[in-house]
């Protein structure tokens, strides 16, 4: 390698080093840091969101019961129409 392309690789890599350092102790290096030793972090929100959500999913989950109950009430009363149907034209 040509001694005088060493000469301008030196401030270049000054300059690098310079700019790592800077970056290393600023609040956006230190959110890297921290996603590098931790992975990332989900996003989440306030524990309200997260109760309100909660609540809204066991509200689902209860209107779905009614419902579920209702197709049971009506498949019971097709199937014992039918059946009386059957008897009827017997």
């Amino acid at each position: 390698m040509n001694p005088g392309m060493v000469g301008v690789f030196i401030p270049v890599i000054a300059m690098l080093g310079v700019f790592s350092l800077l970056l290393a102790r600023s609040p956006l290096g230190q959110a890297l840091a921290d996603r590098l030793r931790h992975g990332p972090t989900p996003r989440g929100g306030s524990g309200e969101e997260n109760a309100e959500l909660l609540e809204n999913v066991e509200q689902l989950r209860r209107e779905v019961a009614e419902l579920a109950e209702r197709v049971d009430f009506t498949e019971r009363l097709l199937a014992k129409s039918t059946s009386q149907d059957r008897d009827v034209a017997r």
